[in-house]
């Protein structure tokens, strides 16, 4: 399978491929962010979702792809270290902040830079009607959490420190998308830099968990923790594998600009699978967002 990959990097087939990819990543990081943002502590969370891909990706990284070459090692590193900072402050940002408001700050400030990051990285430059979608895409994110903000009603007194980390998270997320795409064109099997990545990625929230759960007074049951973390592993496969390998075949910006309709997803399965309603000023901002990201593709 990785020889079909690699064989429609740069095609017409590839793009397609990317774009098509980009979309399930956002359709499945709008269910993994929930799935962190539930009924329990995101901490925990995390820690089984974490545990549980890198128990799923041992035997791949050991037994099924090749080995990673010895450049990699160092990337591999680096791309340990972004991740770490990364969820510590997701997991801050989730702990104080409304799951409504604070996900489509960290979701609109990360294509943003990622597209900057791309530009300074890989040299892609956007067109004046991708920038005009990216612009639309971002007005109707902010527009999103702004609308959000101004309806709930728990949670206030911490939402100004909420909306700085989120906003951190964000610069986390396109520093890890630009990272990320540059260590998988770096390897010559991409299913190498995925198994492998997914391995070294579990090993601290884990163990923050572990310690998180032992200072609890009362302590959640484990049975439903341990079939999210499950659940959540299988998802995050999907979901960050699916924008790893679009970052290959295609541009990175694109792809990560196509991932933030997760936002919209988000506002979705709110609407059909838990009863929340949308109304109309939600319902156009949800459709800025979707036309963005169409403007964005077709000025390309």
């Amino acid at each position: 399978m990785s020889e079909w990959i690699i064989g429609l990097e740069g095609t017409e087939a590839g793009h397609k491929l990317a774009l098509a990819l980009a979309l399930l990543a956002a359709f499945l990081h709008a269910i993994f962010g929930a799935l962190q943002k539930g009924r329990h502590d995101p901490w925990l969370s995390r820690g089984a979702i974490d545990a549980s891909y890198g128990l799923m990706a041992l035997p791949i990284a050991l037994f099924v792809v090749p080995w990673p070459e010895p450049h990699m090692w160092p990337i591999l590193a680096g791309a340990f270290v972004i991740h770490v900072c990364y969820k510590l402050a997701q997991a801050y940002t989730y702990t104080y902040g409304a799951y409504t408001v604070v996900y489509p700050v960290v979701r609109g400030t990360g294509p943003l830079f990622t597209v900057i990051g791309a530009g300074l990285v890989f040299g892609e430059h956007f067109t004046l009607p991708q920038w005009m979608g990216v612009a639309v895409l971002l007005a109707g994110i902010f527009g999103l959490a702004i609308y959000n903000l101004r309806t709930i009603t728990l949670g206030r007194e911490t939402m100004v420190p909420a909306l700085g980390l989120a906003v951190l998270t964000g610069c986390f997320v396109a520093l890890y998308t630009t990272y990320d795409a540059y260590g998988i064109r770096a390897t010559a099997n991409p299913f190498t830099f995925l198994a492998w990545f997914f391995l070294i990625d579990s090993f601290v929230m884990p163990v923050i968990a572990t310690l998180r759960y032992r200072t609890l007074v009362e302590k959640p049951d484990l049975a439903p923790l341990i079939k999210r973390g499950i659940l959540g592993a299988i998802i995050a496969f999907f979901s960050f594998g699916s924008v790893m390998m679009a970052t290959r075949l295609d541009k990175v910006g694109e792809a990560a600009v196509l991932r933030e309709t997760s936002t919209v997803f988000a506002a979705l399965i709110g609407w059909l699978v838990l009863g929340e309603k949308v109304g109309p000023r939600r319902f156009a901002l949800m459709a800025l967002i979707a036309a963005g990201a169409v403007i964005v593709e077709v000025g390309g």
